[in-house]
Formats: C-alpha cells, sequence, structure tokens
C-alpha cells in the first residue's frame, strides 16, 4: 500500500480516477422532478434549430428529408442511451466531465471539461445572438420597431454591441440565482409553449397538404438522405444537458435515465412531424435559401400573417429556454469542478438563501454575454461541435470501461444491445468528426492545450485526490 505521503508518479497523478461512490455535500437543493428535468433535455435541444434546419437540409435530401431526421435520431438515440446508463450508475451532476473522471483519469476529465467549456459557453452566446436577431423580426411585425442596428450586431457586423443578446443572458442569469426549481419551471412552461407552436404549425400546414409534393420524394437518393442527417445531427445537441443536473434532481439514479429517454422521443416526434408537414405543404425545390421558411409555409397556407407572427413569438421563446438550461448547465459543471478541487473554490460556493451558486452564475453570465455581445461567432459553429462530439464519444467509451470494471454496480438503466450500442455510437460520432475541416481541429488543440496547462499549472495541485495516489484513500 502508499502512502499519501510518499512521492507519486505524474503519471498516477494525471489518470486517478475519482471514486464512483464519492458524493460530496454540495448544499444544493433537491427540488427537480421528472416532469422538470424532461423539459429541461426538451428545452435544451429544440432551439433555433428546427425553425432554420429545413432551408439548408431539405435542398439536399428533398422529402426524404423526413428520413433524415429519423436516421439523425438514431445517431443522437444511441449517444442518450449511453448517458441515460452513466446518469443511473453515477448520478451526480457534470455531465461527461464526471464520467471521464470515474472511468478515463483527472487529465482526460479536465480535457472533456475543455470540450463542455465550447458546448455550453460558445452555445449560450450564439443562441443568444439568434435571439437577438427573431426579437427583432418578432417586434417589426407585431408593433413595427426594431432595435437599432448598432445596438443589435457585434462591432464586427456593423455594430456597436448586441445589446438584446446582452439582456437575455441576464436575465437568465438572475432567474437562475433565484433558484434551481424557480428556474425549471420558468423553463417548463416555455417549453411547452414552444411544443404547442410546432404543433400549431403541423395543424395548419396539414390544411396545405399536397402529394403531389411528397411525389419526387427522394431526388437525390440515399446519399442526399445520408448528406442531410450530418446536418440535421446538430439539431439534437442538448440532450446532454439533463446530466448536468444531478446535485438537484430528486431520486437522480431513477429520474435522470428516464427523463434523458423521454426528451428523446418528445424531441424526435416534434422534429419528424414538423419535417413532414412542411414538405408536404411547400415543394422542397422553395426551400432553399427561404428565410424564416416555417413562418412563410403558414402564411401561404392561411393567407394571413397572424399565424407566422406567433411562429416568431413561438422562436423567440424557444431561444430564451436553450439560453437558460444551456447556462445552467455550464454552471452546474463548474461547480461540479469546484467541489473536486480542480477550479478555485469560488464556483462551489453555494448561498445559503437561494441554495445556488450565485458567484459561478454570475462569472458565467459576465463572459457569455460579452461574447455574445462584442464577439462574431459564426466561424466557432465547428469548435462547438467536435466539441460536443468528444464528449459524447467519450461517454460511449465511458460505459464500455464501467461494464467491464464496475460489471456489479447498480444502474437503474443498462443501454439495450450492449456492446453494439455504445460502439455504434463511438463509430458514428468519429465519422461526423472526420468531415470537420482541419482548421477546427487546429483550433480545438489550442483550446484543449490552453485547458491542460491550466490543469499542470493549479488542478493536479488542488485536486480532492492529491492526497491519494490512486484516485482512493490508502
Amino acid at each position: 500500500m502508499t502512502s499519501s505521503t510518499e512521492p507519486r508518479s505524474l503519471s498516477s497523478r494525471m489518470f486517478r480516477r475519482k471514486p464512483i461512490g464519492r458524493r460530496h455535500d454540495t448544499e444544493l437543493a433537491r427540488t427537480i422532478g421528472l416532469f422538470q428535468l424532461t423539459m429541461f433535455g426538451v428545452g435544451a435541444t429544440v432551439g433555433t434549430g428546427i425553425f432554420f434546419v429545413l432551408t439548408t437540409e431539405v435542398p439536399a435530401a428533398g422529402p426524404s428529408v423526413v428520413f433524415s431526421f429519423v436516421i439523425a435520431a438514431f445517431v443522437a438515440g444511441l449517444t442518450a442511451l449511453c448517458y441515460a446508463e452513466l446518469a443511473g450508475a453515477v448520478p451526480v451532476s457534470g455531465s461527461s466531465y464526471s464520467y471521464a473522471y470515474a472511468t478515463l483519469g483527472e487529465v482526460v476529465a479536465m480535457g472533456i471539461a475543455a470540450c463542455l467549456l465550447l458546448e455550453y459557453g460558445v452555445s449560450s452566446a450564439a443562441v443568444a445572438v439568434g435571439w437577438s436577431q427573431y426579437l427583432n423580426e418578432f417586434l417589426g411585425n407585431t408593433i413595427g420597431l426594431r432595435v437599432p442596428q448598432v445596438l443589435s450586431e457585434s462591432p464586427a457586423e456593423g455594430g456597436i454591441v448586441n445589446l438584446p443578446a446582452m439582456v437575455l443572458v441576464f436575465l437568465c442569469m438572475t432567474l437562475l440565482i433565484r433558484g434551481a426549481s424557480e428556474s425549471a419551471k420558468a423553463n417548463a412552461i416555455m417549453v411547452l409553449i414552444k411544443l404547442g407552436v410546432l404543433a400549431m404549425f403541423v395543424g395548419i400546414a396539414a390544411f396545405g397538404w399536397n402529394s403531389n409534393n411528397l411525389a419526387d420524394f427522394a431526388p437525390f437518393g440515399f446519399a442526399g438522405v445520408w448528406a442531410a442527417s450530418a446536418g440535421i445531427f446538430f439539431s439534437f445537441i442538448g440532450l446532454d444537458a439533463v446530466s448536468t443536473a444531478g446535485e438537484e434532481v430528486k431520486d437522480p439514479a431513477r429520474t435522470m435515465p428516464r427523463a434523458i429517454v423521454l426528451a428523446l422521443i418528445i424531441v424526435t416526434t416534434a422534429y419528424v412531424l414538423v419535417a413532414l408537414a412542411a414538405v408536404a405543404a411547400q415543394p422542397w425545390q422553395r426551400f432553399e435559401g427561404q428565410e424564416a421558411g416555417l413562418a412563410q409555409i403558414l402564411t401561404e397556407v392561411t393567407g394571413s400573417s397572424l399565424p407566422a407572427t406567433i411562429l416568431a413569438a413561438g422562436a423567440v421563446i424557444s431561444i430564451f429556454s436553450v439560453t437558460l438550461v444551456t447556462i445552467y448547465g455550464q454552471t452546474r459543471i463548474l461547480f461540479t469542478m469546484g467541489t473536486d478541487g480542480v477550479l478555485p473554490p469560488l464556483f462551489k460556493k453555494v448561498n445559503p438563501k437561494t441554495m445556488t451558486p450565485i458567484a459561478n452564475t454570475i462569472i458565467v453570465a459576465v463572459v457569455v454575454s460579452l461574447l455574445a455581445g462584442f464577439v462574431p461567432l459564426a466561424g466557432l459553429a465547428d469548435l462547438v461541435s467536435i466539441g460536443t462530439l468528444v464528449a459524447f464519444t467519450v461517454v460511449s467509451v465511458a460505459v464500455i470501461l464501467l461494464r467491464r470494471r464496475e460489471p456489479d454496480l447498480p444502474r437503474s438503466f443498462k443501454v439495450p444491445g450492449y456492446p453494439v450500442t455504445p460502439l455504434l455510437s463511438i463509430v458514428a460520432c468519429v465519422f461526423v468528426i472526420s468531415g470537420l475541416h482541419w482548421v477546427t481541429f487546429v483550433f480545438f488543440g489550442l483550446w484543449v492545450g490552453a485547458v491542460l496547462i491550466f490543469y499542470f499549472a493549479y488542478s493536479i495541485k488542488h485536486s480532492n485526490l492529491e492526497p491519494y495516489p490512486d484516485g482512493t484513500e490508502s
């Protein structure tokens, strides 16, 4: 047995694993139930994607884009099932960071943390920018006023600051500071509204159903279906947000896996129905380059702008809920890292009145708002994608490793079709990653390298596992 006072090799410190049974007294209140947690998953997933993805992917696949959604849902579902198993076996906050820490070691977990900072931090800012655009469109349609360009675009886009995007971030911050329960309730209401708006679209578009629009169902064959599915896949990103809430969920071992699977079913159903209704109501050739495509379909079917205005309002609400959940996820990942000692204690400090990490939340909101207000984020989309896909891959690997190392570990949910399912998930993620531009890999490597520099300068010395060379107490 090695004494904690004996010298430890660098490699043993880098790859020490957090014991699965180790829990921290986090002081966070467990107030989130199955319904609210499911709405977290739906809220983080159904956002800007479904409102504009058809204009880019229908031209690639034609009406068979419906099958593209099914394929994308299948690929996303493989990963979602892996998340569900780990959420039941390791029911803590931190998402794939925590899963990597328990299976692959501390240094790998820090690398995954870098991926999650991209997925949640940058995407929160990007979504807030999208909200600013939809808000302007909604205000223009309803009261004839718009936020001036100088106050609604970043300096690189010809403005001074994207003020609406920054305001949205601080609104989300205020709600999150008030408490997880209040945030979950507000998100659930917003999710129900946007699902209702999408259901309205399906119902109205059905009156414009024209079977002739489906006659040339797959003009580009399976190649078109597959190509479109790759683009649509990113509309399913967000289901993993459920796994960031482990410390505030009632009975997390049972609730978290169920919420992930239910969110996947709801999102897939909504996407397929919207896609089918859209391609049946409008010839597929007209989708290319179409702005606000869903709204235009409603206008043509009804001859009125009212349904389109309601849809625009739904988009505003939809993006608000996405921003809320992604900022929440970012704060809880940083909170978990703080409790693990790999970030300064400030990130784990909980306010005794609101039972939320206020300082953590303010820091995240300030950074995200600055990104949203002043930085052009269009070029960072691929960085978000690679970060997300690497995290997905690690989660699938973690399922296999944990099954081998801890075969008797209690699991409230098990991946069906093991080991084929996690292996297919790994292959699918790697395949999508392989299609990214080489420049994305360079910048991703630089970003992960910067995080690892912080790890060796601070985290490795302050980790809660530092006294224990193998991740277990001697």
